[in-house]
């Protein structure tokens, strides 16, 4: 498969479906902790903000399927990945931090781990369909 378009065909329609409810559920709920409780853990409903952000862009890439968006999609995509493991164990580490659920504390634990495996899978059939 060398068609950049692969990426939104068979699996990738899923792929995409799921990065699209999640770009929706961080979006919304970043939306709602940072006007209705900013003050109460501003790092976490910030962080919540820039996952909503790296969601929406691998959505609209995987689902752009061009050659320019399979670079921007796996950019995305690391930076998730690298993001979920980082967030995850500093709200280990630092719970204060996090008195609230984010969509990346506690590497997805309220979204089913999700957030930790989706990378992986988003990053694999990207690597699949090049």
């Amino acid at each position: 498969m060398t068609d950049a378009a692969e990426t939104r065909h068979g699996p990738g329609r899923i792929l995409i479906l799921v990065y699209g409810v999640f770009a929706l559920a961080a979006t919304a709920r970043a939306g709602v902790q940072i006007a209705t409780q900013f003050d109460q853990a501003p790092l976490a409903y910030v962080l919540s903000a820039v996952a909503a952000v790296i969601y929406c862009a691998a959505t609209f890439a995987l689902a752009k399927a061009t050659k320019v968006s399979r670079r921007v999609a796996t950019i995305a995509i690391l930076v998730e990945l690298i993001g979920v493991i980082t967030i995850g164990a500093l709200s280990y580490a630092v719970p204060e931090q996090f008195p609230d659920a984010t969509v990346w504390s506690h590497f997805g634990q309220g979204y089913g781990f999700v957030p930790l495996v989706l990378p992986v899978l988003g990053l694999l059939w990207l690597r699949r369909t090049r």
